[in-house]
């Protein structure tokens, strides 16, 4: 079996689908950003699109939001699922695609996660435990004879 047919490890979204994702993402930023959708959970909040994550056979997009100065973004997800078929149909009208993906929102939790990881390491306990760690030698220099 050549190495072209053979099935290997998964390998992430492919260029297509990053093109699509972020044309995706550019066309809900502009319908959130013009006020199209009249719900106030949605009107009232500034709303940052991060990312759009197309399914690979491009009829599904997820779009990951986060409220502009943080904040619950519970109920802001729960306005925008409630406006989907909208959305769907604004997207369909600015990006040519054969079919119009179905649209779902989703918390990005990734600057929350970032900003938890970068408090554990400056926290004094992993401090003090990098300052106490002896020396493994790994690096010594001098040594190889």
């Amino acid at each position: 079996m050549s190495k072209r047919f053979s099935k290997g490890p998964a390998k992430g979204p492919s260029q297509r689908q990053l093109r699509v994702g972020e044309l995706v993402r550019h066309a809900v930023s502009a319908i959130l950003s013009r006020g199209d959708i009249q719900d106030p959970a949605v009107t009232e909040s500034l709303v940052t699109v991060s990312e759009v994550r197309m399914s690979p056979d491009l009829k599904l997009a997820t779009c990951y939001i986060t409220p502009f100065g943080g904040g619950d973004a519970g109920p802001l997800v729960k306005a925008l699922n409630r406006h989907t078929r909208f959305v769907r149909g604004a997207v369909a009208h600015e990006v040519a695609l054969k079919f119009a993906p179905d649209i779902r929102f989703r918390e990005d939790t990734r600057f929350d996660t970032a900003l938890r990881i970068d408090a554990l390491l400056h926290s004094p306990d992993v401090r003090r435990d990098l300052e106490a760690r002896p020396d493994t030698g790994d690096d010594d220099e001098g040594d190889a004879q």
